[in-house]
């Protein structure tokens, strides 16, 4: 365990080094009124810190910056509560002073604020389609062997697909068929229409089509969802911006990365609800070794439906930021639970 001077120094070191993007020395610490002890025992104790591997020294400097194990030891223990500033405060309150109808609007909207408050990249996963639930169905003929089929979830979303009607099926069975869906399919969730439509509606049609079989086909098809999340990014240019990847092929893995949607969700989802902080290789991805991702989970009706996250250099605020999505996590969730109860 590390003394309280010794935590005192590597606090100091860590928010001269996140402000300078510089190595620190001891006389610069030195320098800090909080500190009061001289260049030689700083020394000393940075010494300390250097063996014990939570500051080391680039090559070319005499100076010391903080390694993933100092970053780490500066959120558990150092950072003593999240903190925003009021001109976070303004910007998340103008978001959620706007009038959303669908997730989808929030998301972007969210995003944007996101990046635009810590200037780092923002992701947002929505996982909509393992929670949200159809409200209405409705199928539209628009030739003798051809309709539209509409979907209207409980989010305000609605998709439409055309699809094949099978032969010698009348206009008064396709209403009947419809129906049926919304009889049988509204407030189901939207990731198990496939499965209703082959158990309970297959055994229905069955009563009073002679065709169902060819219309269960139709449908299981046009009800199939994509197991893809839903991510809106803003701000991929931003990590650029920073000082650590002036390195082109650092810059170039990340941007790839960032062009592969499994890797994306895989780094962002978070399986835990409230903050997470993840720094450096305890990504357990190269092309983010040098960075920190902070995810945040955000909630409907008590259930996590979706993830804000953020990626920028280990060389974070972590305070604020961790503020800013704990704020920002906190006001979604609301305005979620709002927008889904005026449905």
């Amino acid at each position: 365990m590390l003394t309280e001077r010794q935590q005192l120094i590597l606090h100091a070191l860590i928010n001269n080094y996140i402000r300078s993007a510089e190595p620190v020395g001891s006389r610069t610490i030195s320098k800090r009124e909080e500190i009061g002890y001289s260049s030689a025992t700083i020394r000393n104790e940075m010494a300390d810190l250097e063996e014990h591997g939570y500051i080391e020294q680039p090559h070319t400097s005499a100076g010391r910056v903080p390694s993933n194990k100092g970053y780490r030891f500066y959120v558990d223990q150092l950072v003593k509560a999240p903190f925003t500033k009021p001109s976070d405060l303004i910007q998340m309150r103008q978001l959620f002073a706007e009038r959303f109808y669908e997730l989808e609007q929030v998301m972007n909207q969210a995003a944007g604020i996101l990046t635009s408050l810590t200037n780092y990249t923002s992701i947002i996963l929505g996982h909509e389609i393992n929670h949200t639930k159809l409200k209405h169905l409705q199928l539209l003929p628009i030739s003798d062997n051809e309709a539209v089929v509409i979907l209207v979830t409980d989010t305000g979303k609605v998709e439409s697909k055309k699809i094949k009607i099978p032969e010698e099926i009348s206009h008064g069975e396709l209403e009947r068929v419809v129906n049926l869906l919304n009889e049988k399919l509204v407030g189901v969730a939207m990731n198990e229409l496939r499965e209703r439509v082959t158990t309970e509606v297959s055994r229905e049609l069955g009563r009073f089509l002679k065709q169902y079989q060819q219309m269960i086909a139709v449908l299981e098809e046009t009800l199939t969802q994509p197991n893809d999340e839903r991510i809106v990014m803003k701000g991929a240019s931003k990590i650029m911006m920073q000082p650590e990847f002036r390195d082109v092929d650092k810059a170039r893995d990340i941007l790839t990365l960032f062009e592969q949607n499994d890797m994306v969700v895989r780094l962002f989802d978070s399986h835990e609800s409230g903050i997470q902080v993840r720094i450096g290789t305890e990504n357990n991805e190269e092309a983010v070794n040098n960075c920190s991702i902070i995810t945040a989970t955000y909630h409907l009706n008590g259930l996590p439906i979706g993830t804000l996250g953020i990626l920028g250099p280990t060389r974070m605020e972590y305070g604020r930021v961790i503020g800013i999505l704990d704020g920002l996590a906190t006001n979604l969730s609301e305005l979620l639970s709002h927008l889904y109860k005026t449905k």
